[in-house]
């Protein structure tokens, strides 16, 4: 029986993504691969060329950088995407006065952008 023709999936936006997000937290590509156990050439070409990785590296790096597959995945993303994510992350372990601030800070903006309408 002939094997039924499907394209691959693209995954250069999520190799991207992940890069932008380890070098944002200033992690070398080292650091990583001897914390995840994968070589750096793995990682690499994950970020650089696109290579597919394997379900476990993928589940693992979205969790660890909080990247929303829902962008590269769904043409009309469902949830929250990898902006929202990564700043939800940085609020659960922010104080009670820094959130304060921020809740300020974004109540201003939206103050600010409705008059610019």
């Amino acid at each position: 029986m002939a094997k039924r023709p499907v394209p691959q999936y693209d995954f250069r936006a999520f190799g991207a993504a992940i890069k932008a997000a380890r070098t944002g937290r200033k992690e070398s590509r080292k650091k990583v691969c001897d914390e995840m156990y994968i070589s750096p050439r793995y990682l690499a070409n994950i970020e650089n060329k696109g290579q597919h990785p394997s379900l476990q590296i993928f589940f693992e790096l979205m969790l660890r950088y909080n990247i929303s597959v829902d962008q590269f995945l769904m043409e009309q993303p469902a949830g929250k995407n990898t902006q929202r994510r990564q700043l939800d992350a940085l609020l659960d372990d922010m104080s009670d006065k820094g959130i304060r601030i921020v809740t300020a800070t974004a109540r201003e903006i939206s103050e600010v952008e409705k008059e610019g309408e």
